[in-house]
Protein backbone atom coordinates (compact mmCIF):
# COMPACT_ATOMS: atom_id res chain seq x y z
CA UNK A 1 0.00 0.00 0.00
CA UNK A 2 2.75 2.46 0.95
CA UNK A 3 5.83 2.64 -1.24
CA UNK A 4 7.95 4.76 1.09
CA UNK A 5 7.95 6.94 4.18
CA UNK A 6 6.56 10.01 2.42
CA UNK A 7 3.51 8.08 1.26
CA UNK A 8 2.73 7.44 4.92
CA UNK A 9 3.24 11.12 5.78
CA UNK A 10 0.91 12.20 2.97
CA UNK A 11 -1.66 9.61 4.02
CA UNK A 12 -1.71 10.98 7.58
CA UNK A 13 -1.78 14.58 6.36
CA UNK A 14 -4.78 14.00 4.10
CA UNK A 15 -6.51 11.93 6.77
CA UNK A 16 -6.10 14.81 9.22
CA UNK A 17 -7.32 17.34 6.63
CA UNK A 18 -10.37 15.21 5.82
CA UNK A 19 -11.32 14.76 9.50
CA UNK A 20 -10.86 18.50 10.13
CA UNK A 21 -13.06 19.25 7.11
CA UNK A 22 -15.77 16.91 8.40
CA UNK A 23 -15.65 18.60 11.79
CA UNK A 24 -16.15 21.99 10.12
CA UNK A 25 -19.10 20.64 8.13
CA UNK A 26 -20.72 19.16 11.24
CA UNK A 27 -20.20 22.45 13.10
CA UNK A 28 -21.83 24.37 10.29
CA UNK A 29 -24.81 22.00 10.11
CA UNK A 30 -25.26 22.22 13.89
CA UNK A 31 -25.07 26.02 13.71
CA UNK A 32 -27.64 26.14 10.92
CA UNK A 33 -30.13 24.22 13.05
CA UNK A 34 -29.22 26.18 16.21
CA UNK A 35 -29.81 29.57 14.55
CA UNK A 36 -33.35 30.70 15.31
CA UNK A 37 -33.10 33.78 13.08
CA UNK A 38 -32.96 31.68 9.90
CA UNK A 39 -36.28 30.48 8.56
CA UNK A 40 -36.77 26.95 7.26
CA UNK A 41 -36.23 27.88 3.63
CA UNK A 42 -32.89 29.53 4.29
CA UNK A 43 -31.79 26.51 6.33
CA UNK A 44 -32.79 24.21 3.46
CA UNK A 45 -30.85 26.32 0.93
CA UNK A 46 -27.70 26.28 3.10
CA UNK A 47 -27.98 22.49 3.50
CA UNK A 48 -28.56 21.90 -0.22
CA UNK A 49 -25.52 23.98 -1.08
CA UNK A 50 -23.50 22.15 1.59
CA UNK A 51 -24.41 18.85 -0.05
CA UNK A 52 -23.71 19.83 -3.67
CA UNK A 53 -20.88 22.40 -3.29
CA UNK A 54 -19.56 21.63 0.18
CA UNK A 55 -16.11 23.26 0.20
CA UNK A 56 -17.19 26.57 -1.34
CA UNK A 57 -20.36 26.72 0.75
CA UNK A 58 -18.44 26.03 3.96
CA UNK A 59 -15.99 28.79 3.10
CA UNK A 60 -18.77 31.27 2.31
CA UNK A 61 -20.69 30.31 5.46
CA UNK A 62 -17.64 30.77 7.69
CA UNK A 63 -16.87 34.16 6.14
CA UNK A 64 -20.45 35.45 6.09
CA UNK A 65 -21.80 33.98 9.32
CA UNK A 66 -18.66 33.11 11.30
CA UNK A 67 -18.94 35.88 13.92
CA UNK A 68 -22.59 35.01 14.58
CA UNK A 69 -21.63 31.34 14.72
CA UNK A 70 -19.08 32.11 17.44
CA UNK A 71 -21.60 34.25 19.34
CA UNK A 72 -24.23 31.49 19.28
CA UNK A 73 -21.66 28.96 20.47
CA UNK A 74 -20.64 31.27 23.32
CA UNK A 75 -24.27 31.85 24.32
CA UNK A 76 -24.87 28.10 24.33
CA UNK A 77 -21.80 27.52 26.51
CA UNK A 78 -23.02 30.20 28.94
CA UNK A 79 -26.47 28.57 29.10
CA UNK A 80 -24.96 25.19 29.83
CA UNK A 81 -22.75 26.73 32.53
CA UNK A 82 -25.77 28.48 34.08
CA UNK A 83 -27.79 25.24 34.08
CA UNK A 84 -24.87 23.40 35.66
CA UNK A 85 -24.43 26.08 38.32
CA UNK A 86 -28.16 26.03 39.13
CA UNK A 87 -28.10 22.24 39.44
CA UNK A 88 -25.06 22.29 41.72
CA UNK A 89 -26.67 24.94 43.91
CA UNK A 90 -29.89 22.93 44.09
CA UNK A 91 -28.17 19.74 45.28
CA UNK A 92 -25.51 21.34 47.47
CA UNK A 93 -26.23 21.78 51.12
CA UNK A 94 -25.96 25.48 51.77
CA UNK A 95 -27.84 25.50 55.05
CA UNK A 96 -26.48 27.59 57.87
CA UNK A 97 -25.06 25.86 60.96
CA UNK A 98 -28.09 26.91 63.00
CA UNK A 99 -30.46 25.35 60.44
CA UNK A 100 -28.46 22.11 60.48
CA UNK A 101 -28.54 22.04 64.28
CA UNK A 102 -32.30 22.71 64.24
CA UNK A 103 -32.79 19.84 61.79
CA UNK A 104 -30.68 17.56 63.99
CA UNK A 105 -32.74 18.65 67.04
CA UNK A 106 -35.93 17.69 65.20
CA UNK A 107 -34.44 14.27 64.49
CA UNK A 108 -33.46 13.93 68.15
CA UNK A 109 -36.95 14.93 69.32
CA UNK A 110 -38.57 12.46 66.93
CA UNK A 111 -36.31 9.69 68.21
CA UNK A 112 -34.57 9.08 64.87
CA UNK A 113 -31.13 9.74 66.33
CA UNK A 114 -29.57 9.39 69.78
CA UNK A 115 -28.20 12.18 71.95
CA UNK A 116 -24.63 11.16 71.02
CA UNK A 117 -25.46 11.38 67.31
CA UNK A 118 -27.07 14.77 67.92
CA UNK A 119 -23.89 16.03 69.62
CA UNK A 120 -21.78 14.71 66.71
CA UNK A 121 -24.01 16.48 64.16
CA UNK A 122 -23.92 19.66 66.23
CA UNK A 123 -20.12 19.56 66.44
CA UNK A 124 -19.89 18.95 62.67
CA UNK A 125 -22.22 21.87 61.93
CA UNK A 126 -20.21 24.21 64.13
CA UNK A 127 -16.89 23.41 62.43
Amino acid sequence: MFANFWDIVWFFFWSFAFIAYLMVLFSIVADIFRDHTLNGGAKAVWLIFLIFVPFLTALVYLIARGPDMARRQEERAQQVQAYTDDYVRSVASSASPSAEIAKAKELLDSGSITAAEFEALKAKALK
